[in-house]
């Protein structure tokens, strides 16, 4: 099965169970790190994610993903939150940080910058447009390669959530 099949089918198997506990799914990734393969699963709450929350979430899917089994090979479990600085990788994620500041980086210039900093204000249609201090830029989806909501100090950490450790870094298999 391919890695992206993988984090579908992992994100459908748990998001019923992950949803019960009273979290949201931001993200389930499976890749290689170095010699591992590593699963994470990053969970989000309006409130903010703590490390005693990410525990519970292990926990609870652990024997799910156990009984379910699937992934073939040996894989470490991570469960996190999205933290402060989260990335940016769908289309959902898009919509959920409107009206955040953010930084996309671009496959290629565009008008001659690689890197746009600024608050997101609209996806529609395939593009982004970002309030870029005093102009305002559209940015096509197909043409950014990474992007990440950004952390200010003038942010209210209350606002915030801190992002913990993995919860674990349990082999499995």
């Amino acid at each position: 099965m391919k890695k992206s099949n993988i984090a579908d089918e992992v994100e459908a198997l748990l998001r019923p169970v992950i949803e019960e506990l009273g979290y949201g799914i931001w993200d389930v990734v499976y890749r290689k790190v170095g010699a591992d393969w590593v699963l994470t699963v990053t969970i989000d709450h309006p409130q903010g994610i703590s490390i005693d929350d990410c525990e519970k979430v292990h926990r609870r899917i652990d024997p799910i993903l156990d009984e379910a089994d699937p992934i073939d090979n040996p894989y470490m479990l991570e469960v996190s939150s999205p933290g402060i600085e989260r990335e940016i990788r769908t289309d959902a994620h898009i919509l959920a940080c409107l009206g955040a500041e953010i930084e996309a980086r671009l496959f290629a210039p565009l008008s001659g910058k690689r890197v746009f900093t600024g608050r997101l204000l609209a996806f529609s249609d395939g593009t982004l447009t970002l309030a870029c201090g005093e102009e305002t830029v559209k940015i096509p989806r197909a043409s950014i390669a990474r992007m990440h909501t950004l952390y200010r100090e003038s942010d209210s950490p209350a606002d915030d959530p801190q992002t913990p450790p993995p919860a674990s870094d349990q082999q499995k298999g």
